[in-house]
């Protein structure tokens, strides 16, 4: 029983290792870098036919990566939400 050795897509392994430094040390361009890689990644190891493996790898460095990515549009929204408010009602209010 000879399996055929299967050989780890670098650009998967690369997007879970930048999908990891998103959240930690390179918080947006980690995740830039995780998301673009896993989408490469899971495109390679389609055409690959069966010698590649490690799409759990970069969807998992994809989820990060995009996790990421909402969170920090999420919060530069509430944070000019919350200041276009506070001007507004200055505005407004402080006659």
């Amino acid at each position: 029983m000879n399996a055929p050795i299967r050989q780890t897509s670098s650009l998967a392994v690369i997007s879970l290792v930048f999908g990891i430094l998103g959240w930690t040390l390179l918080p947006f361009l980690g995740s830039l870098v995780a998301v673009v890689c896993g989408h490469m990644a899971r495109g390679e190891i389609r055409r690959s036919q069966g010698t590649l493996e490690g799409d759990g790898m970069a969807v998992a460095g994809l989820v990060l990566g995009y996790l990421v990515i909402g969170l920090t549009v999420l919060t530069l929204a509430a944070i000019f939400l919350f200041f276009g408010g506070l001007i507004w009602f200055a505005t407004v209010f402080g006659h």
